[in-house]
């Protein structure tokens, strides 16, 4: 086959993406924080300088960390966060450090004279520095650089990562097309020997949050610079979720990663030792590992595999009401004052039922025996497969509970619970599930909302999340829209209005059971002094809704929060439910948050 007609084939099969990336995406208005998915990417933010390399490094490319240890970080990387940075970016960086917490060993401190350090600063674009210089470095969050995918790509530079299309077998994977990469940018799709960067023993990446995307530097907006030997992840290179699993892989190669920071436990019963969970003698009755089948699927292997996957089950056709049974986690070591404990339940049978969560904590002398109750939830008859998340606050070291109790004795059925995490994090302020997704994507109309209750911040402020399966509007009836909207409640009164400096962040769930390498798709913006973010009443616009008994500011997020495209991949509609979680965070104490350089004497 010729050159053109090879063309042409590859241009058929990417047709269909060719249309999605150009796409105009919804500019910033009344109710836009961003382009959401269509966002702009970090070649098309970085157009026109001159002084970076492979779009997005600065400084000398002869560097590489990967390869010369001597310009490997030493952890936790001292940072500083100028105030040259926008508000928002100031939040996304901290989230990205926790990201890094949580999937590895890499950590971040404050700057405080260290000699190594890098300042977050918003320069032109967004950049970085491979490897540690050794004299403190810049990595640049400039305008529209402000997503936690995007610091995290920086960040990986920083800890001396290329591009994945840099590999030395990048040609088996990817096709590069030359003729259609805009003039002088050719050095950007450069490749490397394995005498200059390794792959660590790892395969090619098409899910690398280090990849390009297909339309980077190209010459012509509707043609492909770089398409993929295997059509489909044509669709999946340049990713801007999360970490894909080989990042992860190999980051903690790189650095020789034991442990991570913030996950303490986690657990899919499916080895036998079902992580070292303990159950008592004197208890009625027991938690019984049980496989999957037609009748009841465990949460890990949802539409994965029949018939397989296991999960932990307590019986409560019989006994007396009251019966309990106790599963208690193996002892845990905290260094945080908080943590979340999120699990997945589900109770069968008639309602009444209870799941109770408990602590277990040191006494005083060493011994786990003092016992307080966290949380309870009762059985409602709904025998689908729910999230919870619970807030813990260990300080010393402990065992988490679950208690099973039979609520009456008409009982009829079993709890289950499944993929339990338990991180050093906070737990978000909203979690909602919407279940059956795929049947409301087939009868909500285009501009339809779905809306949460409302629920509160920490510092008490209501608010709500609305859902539009089909999108905001006809343009972008292939997305689904994601927006967050105020609701008037008992606190407004004392409440600072308005609501400015505030962060939302807005996540659609991966339900990956393994934390470490779920890929959720999560948004941020900051609120401001405009009248979106006054007190929820009719003299700001505000509408009373009946569904909350409470005024309802208008919705302002993102029209393109998510394709339903990329709604089907990996595991964000497992069990066909859609999770979406909400924070909302006062950022104020990061307004001014540099601090001067000291001198360094050698």
């Amino acid at each position: 086959m010729g050159a053109e007609g090879e063309w042409r084939k590859i241009s058929a099969l990417i047709g269909a993406l060719v249309v999605l990336q150009v796409q105009a995406f919804p500019t910033p208005a009344d109710d836009n924080a961003d382009g959401g998915e269509l966002r702009e990417d970090i070649p098309e933010i970085n157009r026109g300088l001159t002084h970076l390399f492979e779009g997005d490094i600065a400084g000398d490319p002869s560097r590489n960390a990967i390869l010369d240890e001597s310009r490997r970080w030493k952890f936790p990387i001292p940072y500083i966060l100028t105030d040259s940075l926008d508000l928002n970016a100031k939040g996304v960086i901290l989230q990205a450090f926790e990201e890094y917490r949580l999937r590895s060993c890499v950590d971040f401190k404050p700057y405080d004279g260290e000699k190594s350090y890098i300042s977050f600063t918003k320069l032109s674009g967004c950049w970085s520095y491979v490897g540690d210089d050794k004299t403190g470095q810049n990595v640049s969050i400039g305008a529209r650089c402000d997503t936690k995918a995007i610091v995290e790509h920086e960040l990986l530079h920083a800890l001396g990562f290329y591009h994945e299309q840099s590999r030395s077998d990048r040609d088996d994977y990817v096709k590069i097309w030359w003729d259609q990469i805009e003039e002088g940018k050719e050095h950007n799709f450069n490749k490397y020997e394995d005498d200059f960067i390794t792959d660590l023993n790892t395969p090619y990446d098409y899910e690398s949050i280090m990849h390009y995307r297909p339309l980077s530097f190209n010459k012509n907006e509707s043609v492909p610079t770089i398409t993929t030997t295997i059509p489909y992840f044509n669709d999946v290179i340049g990713q801007r979720l999360d970490f894909s699993s080989v990042d992860v892989t190999r980051l903690n190669r790189m650095y020789d990663c034991a442990n991570t920071h913030t996950l303490l436990d986690q657990c899919s019963f499916e080895l036998i030792n079902i992580c070292g969970m303990i159950q008592n003698e004197e208890d009625d009755t027991d938690w019984v590992q049980t496989v999957s089948s037609a009748d009841v699927t465990d949460h890990t292997l949802t539409g994965r595999c029949r018939d397989s996957g296991y999960f932990m089950s307590l019986d409560t056709r019989s006994g007396a009401e009251g019966t309990s049974g106790i599963l208690e986690s193996r002892i845990l070591y905290p260094i945080r004052e908080q943590q979340c404990l999120h699990f997945f339940y589900k109770m069968t049978g008639t309602a009444g039922d209870k799941l109770v969560t408990w602590v277990r904590t040191d006494d005083g002398t060493g011994t786990v025996r003092s016992v307080r109750k966290i949380d309870t939830i009762t059985g409602d008859g709904d025998e689908s497969w729910k999230i919870a998340s619970v807030t813990l606050r260990v300080r010393e070291k402990f065992r988490y509970l679950f208690q099973g109790i039979r609520g009456s004795n008409s009982s009829s059925g079993s709890i289950l619970i499944d993929d339990i995490t338990l991180t050093e994090t906070i737990c978000p302020n909203a979690v909602w599930q919407i279940q059956n997704f795929t049947g409301v994507l087939a009868t909500t109309p285009v501009g339809s909302a779905l809306r949460s209750r409302c629920f509160h911040s920490l510092e008490g402020y209501s608010f709500g999340i609305s859902v539009y399966p089909n999108g905001r509007e006809a343009a972008y009836d292939d997305y689904v829209g994601v927006a967050l909207h105020l609701c008037s409640g008992e606190n407004d009164a004392v409440l600072e209005w308005p609501v400015k400096n505030r962060q939302v962040t807005m996540v659609t769930v991966d339900q990956e059971p393994d934390v470490r390498h779920r890929m959720s798709s999560t948004r941020s913006f900051t609120t401001d002094d405009s009248l979106q973010w006054q007190r929820p009443t009719p003299a700001s616009g505000a509408t009373w809704d009946k569904s909350c008994l409470c005024y309802r500011s208008n919705d302002y997020g993102w029209s393109t929060f998510i394709s339903q495209r990329h709604l089907q991949r990996r595991s964000f509609l497992k069990n066909n439910d859609l999770i979406i979680t909400a924070d909302f965070n006062d950022l104020t104490n990061l307004i001014k948050s540099e601090v001067p350089v000291k001198p360094t004497h050698v």
